[in-house]
């Protein structure tokens, strides 16, 4: 049996792996800090394998830098052993829902999700503190050593007492004004980056203070290629009293993709007018025969430079064609890719993507009297290429987004928590998160995260929308406990922090919506509930991981805290074996003993003592995929020494693995 690591993802580790398998010369072994041998990278011998492409010391180079970036990039790499507990009490629909509500520090909260929902998320909102100067930031104080930090790194200790305040105000008084508020967002985006699909998109909600740093940011971890645009929202109409040269009426909304060549098209809605406009023509021949369809050409002239959509085509005759431009590739082959320079013009798609297209009958060649598209000899072409855009699928295409939005503006979202009487200022309007969804031209059951979740305008909006079109989608809020002012009015309300309003706004908006709605067939199986989790420092002693520093007299001493139960363990081996925390939980009593099914019989587990060969046979008869149980557990060594014997006999493809 293995033993679970019960950690996040050890990124750096992976990245060594990656290292190995490219440069399997570079990487070596040595004995670590600890004592272990461990892998590690020759510098010197990885510098000589990329000689032409490596930047010497003190060389000029075009960079963006801040006192503590180096330790924030190490901080979104480092592995924390911190876990989600689960908190029943304050869940609503616990055992049925696909929702999470997680509570706690989200740049641990990002680290602890990252194994678990590495390249699973589809679109993340964020609406960070703007950094105006009356803004509270994260407490991430990079002078601290690294043992020192992760001392601090949680937020209350075994007693429940809080140990650091988690968030300062940062005035603009402060000399590192800047320079916190960098060091705050910048590890938690380049955890986020890895939660999205390889066609997701991050939207993040932002002033003007900080609009220049996070477009550095972002074109740092995500790659200026996958910008796809800077957004004006109109926060209010009218003049205004604060300012000092202009009243500010407008903030930004930034987007990047994860792969630019991935992402779908944004798309809004269509007026039935511009429909009968623009689909006007109709298929002649195979399966969407009779269909109205618009042509598009698959070059266009506003694309700019993109690698990898540079590339010949075959036309009907025989004859090959590619977007006008200077460089052309060294063979005349269909899909024979150049990079392109800046005067190039590329191919609206992929050639994968192309070739995919082209045998569903998605692309047509024509021929013109204007040669657009220039030919193996690079002289102009009698051939255009189009692609196909059906009405029929208008709702997956639409029109192009606007990128000055002018209909959400902050007035919306205080009618829509002044109707819940949830006293809260700042929130986003509902219908700009709806919007965003919208456009993002995803399918219907994608997952939505929030990381700066605030008053969950971001789960209002994914529940009003799954009510509308019958949506699947799913939330993920993550939002700090911050202490509410006892002078505002969410504490007069008796909101003691942000957390219980958020709670509280997801209940009163989903009762709401299904009021609202009551008439609508299956309004009833709307997903409104959410699973509350709760950060907090590891089910295990230190002796789980460190037991090498410990006497023979503790060696053998309990390795789970007295204060932990089952399901906390249980959500705990969820995330080390990448098991989603909306997964579907029952429990069972086999032989007398508490047993948890998880994703049905996906995971098996059972943290009960005293586990005897009856249970251990039991459970291997429903062949489970993995099973988990305590080292602790079995109510004798012969059950110890039967174990594999039992599963090998009767699921011998069960991975199993003990704490």
């Amino acid at each position: 049996m293995e033993k679970l690591k019960m950690q996040s993802l050890d990124v750096v580790g992976n990245n060594i792996d990656k290292i190995a398998q490219l440069f399997p010369n570079c990487v070596t072994e040595r004995i670590g800090k600890d004592g272990k041998q461990e892998l590690a990278v020759d510098f010197d011998k990885l510098k000589a394998e990329l000689t032409n492409d490596v930047l010497e010391e003190g060389e000029e180079r075009y960079q963006f830098t801040w006192p503590g970036k180096r330790a924030a990039s190490r901080l979104a790499n480092e592995t924390t052993t911190q876990t989600l507990r689960p908190c029943r009490e304050e869940s609503v629909d616990f055992d049925n829902t696909q929702n999470l509500y997680i509570e706690g520090d989200n740049l641990e909260v990002l680290k602890v999700l990252r194994e678990t929902y590495l390249g699973k998320v589809k679109m993340i909102y964020i609406d960070p503190p703007y950094n105006t100067g009356n803004d509270f930031v994260y407490n991430d104080d990079f002078a601290q050593g690294k043992t020192e930090f992760e001392q601090n790194s949680g937020l209350f200790d075994e007693e429940g007492n809080q140990t650091i305040d988690p968030m300062l105000r940062n005035t603009e008084s402060n000399g590192r004004f800047h320079t916190d508020w960098l060091n705050m967002i910048y590890p938690r985006l380049k955890v986020a980056k890895d939660l999205l699909t390889d066609d997701g998109v991050i939207f993040i909600s932002i002033g003007q203070n900080e609009l220049e740093n996070i477009i550095k940011i972002l074109n740092e971890i995500f790659g200026e290629n996958n910008q796809l645009g800077i957004v004006c929202r109109q926060m209010k109409s009218g003049g205004g009293t604060q300012g000092k040269y202009f009243a500010h009426n407008t903030d930004y909304i930034i987007v990047y993709a994860k792969e630019y060549d991935v992402a779908r098209y944004f798309r809004g809605e269509m007026s039935d007018d511009l429909v009968k406009k623009v689909y006007n023509q109709i298929e002649l021949d195979g399966i969407r025969k009779g269909e109205y369809y618009r042509s598009m050409g698959l070059y266009q002239s506003s694309l700019g430079v993109r690698p990898s959509l540079r590339y010949y085509i075959q036309c009907p005759d025989g004859h090959f064609v590619i977007p006008p431009g200077e460089t052309f590739p060294l063979h005349i082959i269909e899909g024979e890719t150049v990079v392109p320079v800046s005067t190039d013009g590329v191919w609206r798609w992929s050639y994968d993507l192309y070739k995919s297209e082209l045998e569903k009958g998605n692309v047509e060649f024509k021929k013109t009297a204007k040669g657009i598209l220039l030919d193996e000899f690079g002289k102009p072409s009698k051939w255009n290429i189009y692609t196909k855009i059906w009405l029929n699928d208008r709702m997956d295409e639409g029109t192009i987004p606007n990128d000055l939005i002018t209909r959400f503006e902050n007035r919306h979202s205080s009618k829509e928590l002044s109707a819940l009487l949830i006293p809260f200022d700042f929130a986003k309007p509902v219908g700009l998160i709806k919007y965003l969804i919208r456009i993002l031209n995803q399918d219907n059951n994608i997952v939505i995260l929030d990381f700066f979740s605030g008053s969950a305008t971001t789960a209002h909006a994914v529940m009003q929308l799954n009510a509308e079109d019958g949506g699947n989608r799913k939330f993920i809020m993550v939002q700090l406990p911050e202490l509410t002012d006892e002078k505002s009015e969410a504490y007069k309300a008796g909101y003691k922090n942000i957390c219980e309003i958020g709670k509280e706004r997801i209940c009163r908006a989903g009762k709401k919506i299904k009021e609202e709605n009551a008439d609508k067939e299956g309004i009833e199986n709307l997903d409104t509930g959410f699973r509350v989790l709760k950060l907090d420092s590891s089910n295990m002693n230190d002796v789980y991981y460190t037991p090498e520093e410990f006497s023979l007299n503790t060696l053998f001493s309990e390795n789970v805290k007295e204060d932990r139960t089952a399901e906390d363990l249980l959500f705990q081996v969820m995330l080390d074996l990448g098991i989603e925390l909306s997964a579907k939980i029952e429990k069972q009593e086999i032989a007398g003993k508490e047993v948890f099914l998880v994703d049905e019989n996906y995971l098996i587990a059972c943290f009960d003592k005293d586990v005897n060969e009856t249970t251990i046979t039991e459970i291997a008869k429903m062949h489970p995929v993995y099973f988990v149980m305590r080292d602790a557990s079995a109510a004798s060594d012969n059950v110890i020494d039967n174990f594999d014997q039992l599963f090998e006999a009767y699921s011998k493809d069960t991975v199993r693995k003990i704490l």
